[in-house]
């Protein structure tokens, strides 16, 4: 907050500018019927404007009262006001959402990018702005505080500009600024900003931020969106270095992060060492935190959301929200159906920024399921009404806490299926139904019915072999189809007798289901895998399946021939026995053909115990767990 003692303002402003100062009643008189009024953004919302023009609504008729976001009362949002004083949201907050659901109030999707040209184009004239802005300096330039978005634009272009003028607004660094002579009336408040309190987090949301915590590199730029999921995220930085922010908006959540010099901007390509925002939301320790404080730098939303500026951002990962998401990757982020909910807001404008971006990641996130888990988000399609805001083409991550599907450049039956393996467990096997039912799906994946399970991250690791590679190993993913028949076609003609006993030329669709589609129980493939620019390669796979009369499981293993000899296969199977152990299985079969003296030697020094006998050229071997 500022220091009443050295304050950061002209503390003689109030007579230097005596001729503008006027109170709330006397600005609020100067509205007239059929206008269209501005109202300032988020916690910046002029609460005494507000409730002076409402006062009044008898003697108004057809005013257009517009807004992006705003917080705390709406007096002016009610149904017997609605001829009075009619709100247009390019956003949808909850103090407008009753009245513009009823159809008492207008709702303008827009990217919010765009809002600025509406402004400066005159296809919205505004014939005044309400705003508030901190006292002026001696120069006679008030900072927009907490909220800079679309303000300044609709300052700059509204025929009256009157501002609530707040020593209680922190008072923002970069080009947050307006002069004076830039408004038309003063008025003196001395009120508490509007607080935003953080919202407690829950295991999903936990969840989601995890894996997208897993997403982000060192040296990435943030965009967080509003909600709980990327306070989540947050949670899940701390062992990251080097990150930047350039979003729309944060909350308090981001100031630990920033302390502890994991958010310092160093690897930004534009804004370096700065967090660049439009807005923020958050309490009166995020308002002191950012009160003169030159790390950040707020900007307007025509330069924060512009696409062509977020791409510029090396590494740039976007991260928004949805409501709903069908098999194809439509994403509806703006209403439930015919109702409308909330807005496009900036998702479209980073959600192709980051695209864009060299080393980009554009994010979807949401919980699988709403309503207490009796109804999945993840559908065949969209409901009624609903409208998409991400189009299939523009998608590329989506996240839920059951995991990450990557959709971009994938086909119809990818993302389908990428999808349903990332949807509530108790909605995949109708997923899958109607997902074969609309053709997105072949018909021969109704077998896989029930069977579409994502493996535990437990069993996931990384090893790093004698000749320094570094390898992932994870269970076999639902989507794994296209990299496993890649990974037969680089075999040879050996590799494949060897691991099937038999010269096959090519592998059956029903092969491949029988590695990628287990339960990861008495069923578990684990694949050993390498990053691609395009993703990533699988160059090794084993597995097992138990035979519950024994408690042993058939236990078999390739590596692509190229990778063979460097103790991949060893470390394939001291995984899988470790995986086989915690499962409380006893041990170990396996048939290799006597020829087969890799798979032999990697066996016998496992270290187990292993009896064999041989049969028709095939070593039936017992591996005992010790």
């Amino acid at each position: 907050m500022n220091d009443t003692q050295n304050p950061s303002f002209d503390p003689s402003w109030q007579l230097k500018y005596a001729d503008m100062i006027h109170t709330a009643q006397e600005a609020a008189a100067l509205i007239k019927p059929g206008q269209r009024v501005f109202v300032g953004t988020g916690c910046a919302q002029p609460q005494e404007l507000l409730k002076a023009l409402t006062a009044r609504s008898a003697e108004l008729i057809d005013v257009e009262l517009i807004q992006l976001l705003t917080f705390g009362e709406a007096p002016y949002a009610k149904e017997e006001l609605s001829h009075n004083i009619r709100v247009n949201s390019f956003f949808i907050s909850e103090n407008v959402r009753g009245i513009i659901q009823e159809g008492l109030g207008d709702y303008t999707p827009i990217f919010l990018s765009d809002i600025p040209r509406l402004f400066t184009s005159g296809q919205t004239p505004l014939d005044a702005a309400l705003i508030q802005v901190t006292p002026p300096d001696e120069r006679g330039n008030c900072s927009l505080g907490v909220s800079v978005d679309i303000v300044k634009s609709a300052a700059r272009n509204a025929s009256l500009v009157i501002a609530e003028v707040n020593p209680r607004m922190p008072r923002t660094m970069g080009d947050s600024f307006l002069n004076v002579t830039d408004m038309d009336m003063l008025v003196p408040v001395d009120t508490p900003l509007f607080e935003v309190t953080p919202l407690a987090l829950t295991d999903v949301t936990r969840r989601i931020g995890e894996y997208i915590a897993s997403l982000v590199e060192d040296g990435a730029t943030l965009e967080l969106g509003i909600g709980r999921i990327p306070s989540a995220l947050l949670e899940f930085l701390k062992n990251k270095k080097d990150l930047g922010i350039h979003t729309e908006m944060f909350t308090d959540a981001l100031i630990d992060l920033v302390e502890a010099g994991i958010i310092n901007g160093s690897h930004k390509s534009l804004d370096r060492g700065k967090v660049v925002a439009s807005f923020v939301l958050g309490t009166q320790r995020l308002y002191d935190y950012i009160d003169n404080n030159p790390t950040f730098s707020f900007h307007p939303t025509e330069y924060v959301n512009d696409p062509f500026i977020i791409s510029q951002q090396n590494k740039m990962v976007a991260i928004n929200v949805a409501l709903q998401v069908d098999l194809t990757g439509q994403v509806c982020a703006d209403s439930l159906g015919t109702r409308f909910f909330s807005g496009i807001g900036g998702q479209v404008d980073f959600n192709r920024g980051a695209a864009r971006a060299h080393g980009g990641k554009a994010i979807i996130a949401m919980p699988s399921t709403a309503q207490d888990e009796s109804i999945s988000r993840i559908v065949s399609s969209l409901s009624p009404g609903a409208g998409v805001v991400t189009t299939r083409g523009d998608v590329h991550y989506v996240v839920t806490e059951y995991g990450v599907a990557y959709l971009h450049g994938k086909t119809v039956q990818e993302r389908a299926l990428a999808l349903i393996s990332i949807a509530h467990p108790k909605f995949r096997e109708e997923l899958l139904r109607e997902a074969i039912e609309a053709r997105y799906v072949q018909q021969e994946f109704s077998e896989v019915e029930g069977h579409i399970v994502v493996g535990p991250k437990e069993m996931s690791t990384t090893h790093v072999f004698s000749d320094g590679t570094l390898m992932y190993f994870r269970p076999i993913h639902p989507t794994d189809v296209p990299r496993m028949k890649d990974l037969f076609y680089k075999l040879s003609e050996a590799t494949i007798y060897y691991r099937f006993m038999s010269h096959m030329k090519r592998v059956p669709r029903k092969q491949i289901q029988n590695f990628v589609y287990v339960d990861h129980r008495n069923e578990v493939s684990i694949v050993g895998t390498l990053p691609e620019a395009y993703g990533e390669d699988i160059i090794a796979v084993g597995g097992y399946y138990l035979d519950p009369a024994t408690n042993r499981a058939e236990v078999a293993f390739i590596v692509r021939d190229d990778w063979q000899n460097k103790g991949i296969g060893s470390f394939l199977l001291k995984n899988l026995i470790n995986i086989a152990r915690r499962n409380g299985i006893r041990g170990f079969t396996a048939e290799v053909l006597r020829d087969n003296k890799p798979m032999l030697s990697v066996i016998y020094k496992s270290g187990m115990h292993v009896a064999s006998h041989l049969e028709e050229g095939v070593y039936h071997l017992d591996i005992d767990f010790v």
